[in-house]
């Protein structure tokens, strides 16, 4: 995978901080800010989730009376 260099300034304590964490994990910072970068993206799409979840059992009543309470159970589909 190609990669893009992102320059980024932060306050010297936060930079001694991640110098320190990828150290305690064997990991240059350039691949600690990565693996930050992508665990913070897979909690915001699992948070995603877990909200549509709770929309849609919040309103089930709602989607029950448009589209009939068989629809939605597994291995239903729309008519």
């Amino acid at each position: 995978m190609a990669k893009t260099q992102l320059n980024v300034r932060v306050d010297e304590a936060t930079a001694e901080v991640a110098r320190e964490r990828a150290l305690q994990r064997g990991l240059s910072m350039n691949r600690y800010i990565e693996e930050l970068v992508r665990q913070d993206a897979g909690e915001a799409g699992h948070t995603f989730v877990e909200a549509a979840a709770d929309f849609m059992k919040q309103y089930r009543s709602v989607f029950d009376e448009e589209f009939g309470k068989e629809f939605g159970k597994e291995g239903e589909t729309r008519p």
